[in-house]
């Protein structure tokens, strides 16, 4: 067989085969599931790093898979704390994918309110509007993950406290906490765990994890097991009465939001009401109300009432806004 002949297929099969071993090599080291996986633990155990020198495994967290962005990134006032928003939301996305949603549906909403033929005031505000709705979405997101936190939490403590009077270490303790627990409060421990894994003190990690998760009863825990870390004492009974105590005032919190129901049924249906009446009013007759839109006077007449409600509706609030 003619050397000139086998040699490049050989050659060409070699290159192709070097081409998809690095290919997959790649694939595994970044956007694999385990090395997602894995950045998403160093991500959220670098977001409440109180000492640098305590997390030096960690500095090579990115806002950005591509090194320019993230520079770029780094410069944008603001941009840790969306970075903090993010993981407390519990969302798997980075700063930079976050920003070009944005971006992408503000694009959108340009294109959207050219074709309409709208006005530039319009088709800008429909741009911003389009732009700031996942930014909007985050908090009502991390609202809701700190609230689950917060309700999985006497569980959470009461698995420790049993753990610890098994026998078991505190940090064998957290780590079944992070094996057996539900999500999310599984990952916050795992994060916690492995940063006392990596040499981290238990303090300082503890006092990431009440900075990562801003509970306040998580934070009486975090302070709990400080202080019995300095001063000594039975930590399991102290961490039993302590779940005891988040049930019972969970209880309360349910007592007051059934007696308060009633007060906010009635806010909500005194501050709908006009809106309604005038609402069915502008279709049975549209003539009927225009006047309060054209006289001056009408138009002063409908400010008041609308800075009168505005007030009335804090009044209410207050009044049904309970802290326990």
């Amino acid at each position: 067989m003619n050397l000139g002949y086998v040699l490049p297929m050989v050659l060409g099969f070699v290159a192709v085969m070097l081409l998809l071993e690095g290919a997959f090599m790649w694939w595994s080291d970044t956007i694999s599931p385990e090395a997602k996986r894995i950045q998403h633990r160093l991500r959220l155990m670098t977001i409440g790093s109180h000492r640098e020198s305590d997390v030096v495994l960690l500095k090579q967290r990115l806002l950005s898979a591509t090194p320019g962005i993230h520079r770029a990134l780094l410069r944008l006032p603001k941009i840790k704390q969306l970075d903090r928003l993010l993981l407390q939301s519990g969302s798997p996305q980075s700063v930079a994918r976050l920003l070009s949603v944005c971006l992408t549906l503000g694009l959108a909403g340009l294109l959207l309110g050219a074709l309409l033929k709208w006005s530039w005031l319009m088709t800008v505000l429909l741009a911003l509007g389009l732009a700031a709705l996942p930014l909007l979405r985050l908090p009502w997101l991390r609202g809701r993950r700190i609230n689950k936190i917060g309700e999985q939490l006497p569980e959470a403590l009461d698995m420790i406290s049993r753990a610890m009077r098994a026998g078991h270490a505190f940090s064998a303790a957290l780590a079944m906490v992070a094996d057996q627990a539900q999500e999310p409060i599984a990952s916050e421990f795992k994060s916690t765990f492995d940063e006392i894994n990596f040499g981290i003190s238990t303090k300082t990690a503890l006092m990431n994890l009440a900075t990562r998760v801003p509970v306040t009863d998580l934070r009486y825990f975090v302070l709990a097991v400080v202080i019995q870390l300095e001063t000594g004492g039975n930590l399991a009974e102290l961490l039993k009465m302590l779940a005891e105590l988040i049930r019972e005032r969970f209880k309360l919190q349910g007592r007051i939001r059934v007696l308060a129901a009633e007060g906010k049924l009635s806010a909500y249906i005194l501050m709908a009401l006009p809106f309604c009446v005038a609402g069915m009013l502008q279709i049975v007759n549209p003539d009927y109300l225009r006047v309060l839109f054209v006289d001056p006077t009408g138009i002063r007449m409908v400010t008041t009432a609308l800075v009168m409600m505005v007030l009335g509706g804090l009044v209410m609030w207050r009044i049904v806004d309970f802290k326990v």
